[in-house]
C-alpha cells in the first residue's frame, strides 16, 4: 500500500471500456480501466470524448481514454474525514419514548 507521499504522477491517461444500458430491466453505466491503478478517496477519473447518449431500450459498449487525476494528500485526508462524518449521519440514537406530546 502506498503512503500519502508518493512519486507517482498526479495525472495520467489510460484506456477504458464503457458499458451503458438503458432498458426496462436495467439502467447503469460501468467504466473498467485497462489495468488496476488503485483509485483512492479523492481521485478523479475523467472520460475523454463527446458525451454519450443512449436511447431507451439500447445497450452500448465502447472504448475511450480516461484521465486519472490523483488527489493531493490534504484532499485525501479531507475525503476520509468527510466520509466518516457522513457515516455518523446514519446513526439514529434516541432516548425518547417516541411519543409526541
Amino acid at each position: 500500500m502506498r503512503g500519502l507521499w508518493t512519486t507517482a504522477p498526479r495525472r495520467f491517461d489510460i484506456g477504458c471500456s464503457i458499458e451503458i444500458e438503458r432498458t426496462g430491466e436495467s439502467l447503469h453505466a460501468h467504466v473498467t480501466l485497462d489495468r488496476d491503478v488503485g483509485i483512492r478517496p479523492g481521485d478523479e477519473v475523467l472520460i475523454q470524448g463527446e458525451p454519450i447518449t443512449v436511447k431507451f431500450g439500447e445497450q452500448l459498449n465502447l472504448r475511450r481514454t480516461a484521465t486519472v487525476v490523483r488527489a493531493s494528500p490534504w484532499k485525501r485526508m479531507g475525503m476520509h474525514l468527510a466520509g466518516y462524518l457522513e457515516l455518523t449521519e446514519l446513526y439514529d440514537v434516541s432516548f425518547s419514548d417516541g411519543r409526541v406530546r
